[in-house]
């Protein structure tokens, strides 16, 4: 066990080295300089020397090795550099915006699971096999509606029309319900289709059959043998789908006017403010790396078999 604990963060640690360094690259690729664009402008009146001590000041000047370097030691030391547009550090951009996401993406990610279990268990539950079968095929029309699009939607259902959620000054938390639901659904179309997969393959196992025949209710064959097995494999890709929440809610804040890194994304990209880009990608990249991480240590708890394989390892 040990063993495997070990190599699960060897494995992290160089995942995350791997997005830095893929990151930075293609950053410095990009075309154009954001301290050119922004101190270039006739109203700062800077004269070549002024902004070349700027451009000093922020080590753009220097060599790409000696830039990697000194960003991946102050990456390791929690300092993400300053923004060239704000004139802020990147971590106090972070500390503002970040938090709106996190909670964006926490309520989705626990939406989407809630909508794939009632989506596995209502097809599971099901008594008539044409009501299965519609049941069945809602992941797959949800699975390919565009994220954007879907936003849109319900800006002009619920808004615009019903007039049940307000998009002009609405609460805190009223503001929340159309880009949960955004999210939610594109994410709880593939984890409805495992579960089902996973429900429908381990109900043909025999201990199954000997609780149905010992007396059990369909219902309780479900949630008392079948549903643990089921979930097991639906771990994994629901650690694979929170990442992809972080990449869904760049879009998700864009459409819906959110105050969080959809929004300092959209802004970092157009002002070419490499230092908040390169904190962002890494900062996606660590947490989709810790969750993945947590569901790989957290497997073998839940499932005896990898425990035991994996004490006999160590």
């Amino acid at each position: 066990m040990t063993r495997y604990v070990f190599s699960r963060i060897g494995q992290a640690l160089l995942v995350l080295w791997a997005a830095f360094t893929l990151s930075f690259v293609l950053l410095q690729a990009m075309p154009g300089d954001a301290v050119l664009i922004k101190f270039l402008n006739p109203e700062y009146g800077l004269s070549p020397e002024q902004i070349a001590e700027i451009r000093a000041a922020y080590a753009v000047d220097s060599s790409i090795f000696v830039q990697y370097l000194q960003t991946l030691v102050n990456f390791l030391k929690g300092d993400f550099g300053y923004s060239v547009q704000a004139g802020v550090p990147v971590s106090a951009q972070l500390a503002a915006n970040l938090p709106a996401t996190l909670k964006l993406a926490s309520l989705a990610f626990l939406a989407a699971v809630a909508l794939a279990v009632l989506i596995a268990f209502l097809s599971s539950l099901s008594p008539f096999a044409w009501l299965r079968n519609a049941i069945q095929s809602i992941p797959s029309l949800l699975i390919s509606i565009p994220v954007f699009w879907l936003g849109i939607m319900l800006i002009q259902l619920f808004s615009f029309r019903l007039k049940l959620v307000s998009v002009i000054n609405p609460g805190p938390w009223e503001s929340l319900v159309l880009p949960v639901a955004t999210l939610a659904v594109p994410i709880a179309a593939p984890l409805a289709q495992i579960l089902i997969r996973n429900i429908d393959e381990i109900r043909t196992r025999p201990f199954v059959s000997v609780a149905i025949a010992k007396g059990a209710t369909q219902a309780r064959v479900l949630w008392r043998h079948v549903a643990r097995n089921a979930m097991l494999p639906a771990l994994t890709i629901a650690g694979v789908l929170f990442g992809e929440l972080l990449a869904g809610a760049v879009v998700t804040e864009t459409v819906f006017g959110l105050n969080g890194i959809g929004g300092l994304t959209e802004r970092a990209v157009g002002n070419q403010d490499l230092a908040v880009l390169q904190a962002i990608v890494v900062i996606s990249a660590a947490a989709f790396v810790i969750i993945n991480l947590a569901v790989d240590l957290a497997y073998p708890l839940l499932d005896p078999r990898l425990r035991a394989g994996n004490g006999a390892k160590s």
